[in-house]
């Protein structure tokens, strides 16, 4: 890999390779752009087949997270970090403690938490080495589960997005296809329900779909790989990250794209396929950006009402970013990532200002 040439082709600043022998841990952060302030951003666990593939992941997700900050107002810079890992067998205290140490390397430059693969119970053994992590339980000042806040402002961006495609946000009678029901996918299901969509879903994980059925037996479950052609209104993934893709963008019968996960565009290209096969896309790092909101609350002093009204704010959000994008003659992505480029512009050029 040119590792870099990607590096500069999408602006990043830092990429750490972090590695301790005893606790078996490989672990990488990457830093993409701390114009608005300090990198912030989630930590994912998983079993990459190659060092490439997981090289491209954090690459990729970082950047996100400095559009995501950007879009919401935050001021944070995007950052990410991964532990190459099996999360269902590899995890241990030594594991997280010496991650933990590493991160405490930056110093505040870069704080994470819970992404896909760890949770708060990770973060409580990596806080004993570091303070630099957030997405902890209410008893830790932490905002406790980030998944539920997550899926709160994906049920909001999915409200706009219907309101923009179909003239009214009301999801009743709504069918909107589910792809992951784990952390996040498991609440935004409830929010569904409870406003009277019918919703259909899947996972690759049999223990998300059982807790699913039991809570919602009205959810209709089909295989994960028959997800993509199901008839629905909105199409919701909330699963890991490329899903539209070459492979699967012919599939899609849905008039909305709107779900929490990270970088759905396998590339940006795809944006506009969508847009010509006259598929509303909403932005995902605006619409799953609840997290991160809740996670910025957290080091400021959590407070609950605080965070979830301006998880609610996403619905405004994504209604400026459409009416931007048609007015504009593009598509909402181009419209939310040219909002962004402007606001790092402008705070860039504030803070060049010496105190």
């Amino acid at each position: 890999m040119k590792i870099f040439e990607m590096m500069e082709k999408e602006g990043h600043e830092q990429l750490v390779f972090n590695q301790e022998k005893i606790s078996g841990l490989k672990a990488l952060v990457a830093i993409h752009d701390t114009t608005l302030g300090p990198a912030l951003g989630g930590c994912r666990m998983w079993n990459y087949d190659t060092e490439e593939e997981a090289i491209t992941d954090v690459l990729r997700l970082s950047k996100g997270m400095t559009y995501k900050s950007g879009a919401t107002g935050t001021d944070y810079g995007g950052g990410k970090s991964l532990i190459w890992g099996d999360p269902q067998k590899d995890k241990s205290e030594a594991l997280f403690r010496a991650f933990g140490r590493y991160i405490d390397v930056f110093k505040g430059r870069f704080m994470t938490g819970t992404d896909v693969g760890t949770t708060f119970h990770d973060f409580i053994i990596a806080r004993k080495e570091t303070q630099y992590v957030g997405a902890l339980p209410e008893e830790y000042g932490g905002g406790g589960n980030s998944s539920i806040i997550t899926a709160f402002g994906t049920w909001r961006g999915i409200k706009a997005a219907c309101k923009e495609s179909f003239g009214t946000d009301d999801l009743s009678g709504r069918t909107v296809a589910v792809q992951g029901l784990g952390k996040v996918g498991y609440f935004l299901v409830k929010h569904l329900i409870e406003e009277g969509a019918k919703v259909i879903g899947t996972d690759i994980v049999d223990a998300h779909i059982d807790k699913v059925k039991s809570d919602f037996p009205q959810v209709e479950i089909v295989k994960p790989d028959e997800i993509y052609s199901v008839e629905c209104d909105v199409f919701s993934p909330n699963a890991l990250g490329a899903i539209v893709n070459d492979e699967n963008i012919d599939k899609f019968k849905c008039k909305v794209i709107a779900g929490a996960a990270n970088n759905q565009l396998a590339e940006s290209r795809h944006g506009k396929v969508l847009a010509d096969k006259g598929i509303l896309f909403a932005p995902d790092f605006v619409v799953n950006a609840g997290g991160l909101i809740q996670v910025a609350d957290e080091l400021e002093g959590y407070n609950k009402g605080r965070a979830y009204n301006k998880a609610s704010t996403i619905y405004d959000m994504l209604i400026q970013i459409f009416d931007i994008a048609r007015e504009e003659n593009i598509i909402p992505n181009e419209a939310a990532v040219k909002l962004v480029d402007q606001r790092l512009e402008t705070i860039g050029r504030i803070s060049r200002t010496y105190k």
